[in-house]
């Protein structure tokens, strides 16, 4: 958790300053007018340790599923260290839903951190609200069976090598 001044730029990393941006949106005299706009002021709620508006600006349809305790310890154990959208789908002020998969950057315990997730907003009486997330995994692919070698026999069965049978180049 931070102490982020109004002419400090927003954690959100908007370009902004954190007075024009997020900080008008956590304090109540502003809506965001987009799920983007609901996204980055959740990403800068939880910089700043604003634990009721992230429960708050969560759907009530999934409200129920939120453990407080368990999102205070992240944001205030966590140093914030930066947000990048990489996806946007719907999500305007027109739309009635939207999502957006973005990076999250942060320090926990020592180690850096990154956060995937592919986040589904919905519009509840006019208002943008999370919904739900899917994390994304990323990093290395992870074989599930052994790897067959150039000399090793063909999983098919022939009786060859596999260099010889299914591992020829095409």
């Amino acid at each position: 958790m931070s102490t982020v001044a109004a002419k400090d730029p927003c954690p959100c990393t908007s370009g902004k300053t954190f007075g024009v941006c997020c900080q008008p949106i956590l304090d109540g005299k502003a809506k965001p007018t987009s799920a983007e706009d609901l996204l980055r002021s959740r990403y800068s709620a939880f910089v700043v340790g604003n634990i009721d508006y992230i429960i708050n600006t969560h759907h009530p349809k999934t409200r129920g599923e939120i453990d407080r305790k368990e999102v205070e310890s992240w944001s205030k154990s966590s140093v914030w260290e930066g947000l990048e959208i990489l996806q946007k789908e719907a999500g305007e002020a027109k739309d009635t839903t939207g999502t957006i998969i973005f990076h999250a950057k942060y320090e926990a315990e020592g180690k850096k951190q990154d956060h995937y997730e592919k986040s589904f907003f919905e519009k509840e009486k006019g208002e943008w609200m999370f919904l739900d997330a899917q994390g994304i995994q990323t990093g290395p692919y992870v074989r599930q069976d052994p790897k067959v070698g150039r000399n090793d026999p063909c999983s098919c069965g022939s009786g060859k090598k596999y260099k010889k049978c299914h591992g020829v180049a095409a």
